[in-house]
């Protein structure tokens, strides 16, 4: 039987007069990767900033590893790896440094985690800037970097936020396969993702967030016989409403075109 990893239960937060979440509840086990989704401001990153006690001041009930997180300890953290969207790294220091420190601070062996980060490096492509400052990386350097330090500890649970953003193809296919296999070794993953394609392909489940509530919950399958048959992007513009990209679109270009 399967562990529950992640449960919230009628999760609230504001953000002065505007409601960011209306009554969020879910539950998650181990092994599953979940695609969460939905539009800008729908809540996905507040949730997960409540879950990782970056944000407070919320309402409702948050588990994880069955510890509600509203106790102040901070232990249950060091399960956890996250991937933000936009991320802050140390420019001056090497790849070597930063990755050593990352793990120093989760407690590994600062002889474990200058063997793993430069191990992670290789592996991932990147060995050759092991030791160069990180201002010299590319886009694609600094994203490989970021997903390795979100792994070196081996957590349980990991929060991917726009993960694949400056990766090169190969690279993509990779980190998929990585995510494959910590889902089958028992690990937690939320991917969140603008890309519907490959969320539709990575995710044993999917939950979409509409205006602060769950609009929809279930494996691609299910919400595909649910809301008529197609790709996640159509389920997605269906279940959101949103249907005006045509025109949009055309429009823009009208624009573009104009001499």
């Amino acid at each position: 039987m399967r562990d529950m990893i992640v449960e919230s239960n009628d999760l609230k937060k504001n953000y002065g007069p505007k409601t960011v979440l209306n009554g969020v509840s879910l539950q998650v086990k181990s092994g599953e990767i979940i695609g969460y989704i939905g539009p800008n401001g729908a809540g996905k990153s507040t949730t997960v900033k409540i879950m990782l006690g970056i944000e407070n001041e919320y309402s409702g009930k948050v588990k994880l590893f069955g510890h509600d997180i509203s106790d102040g300890s901070i232990e249950y953290k060091r399960k956890i790896g996250y991937v933000p969207e936009v991320a802050e790294v140390y420019d001056n220091l090497t790849g070597h440094e930063y990755l050593t420190f990352i793990g120093e601070l989760y407690g590994l062996d600062s002889n474990l985690a200058e063997y793993k980060a430069k191990r992670l490096m290789e592996l991932f492509g990147i060995g050759e800037v092991y030791h160069s400052r990180i201002v010299s990386y590319s886009k694609g350097m600094r994203q490989k970097l970021l997903i390795i330090s979100s792994l070196l500890h081996n957590p349980e649970l990991l929060f991917f936020d726009e993960p694949i953003n400056g990766l090169d193809a190969n690279s993509v296919m990779v980190f998929k396969e990585i995510m494959t296999q910590l889902a089958a070794q028992g690990k937690t993953i939320f991917y969140s993702s603008h890309i519907m394609d490959v969320v539709e392909k990575i995710s044993s489940r999917i939950i979409l967030l509409h205006e602060g509530k769950i609009a929809a919950d279930g494996p691609f399958e299910e919400l595909n016989q649910e809301n008529k048959d197609g790709t996640l992007e159509q389920i997605f513009t269906q279940l959101t409403g949103f249907s005006e990209h045509k025109e949009l679109g055309s429009r823009f270009v009208s624009v573009v075109r104009e001499m």
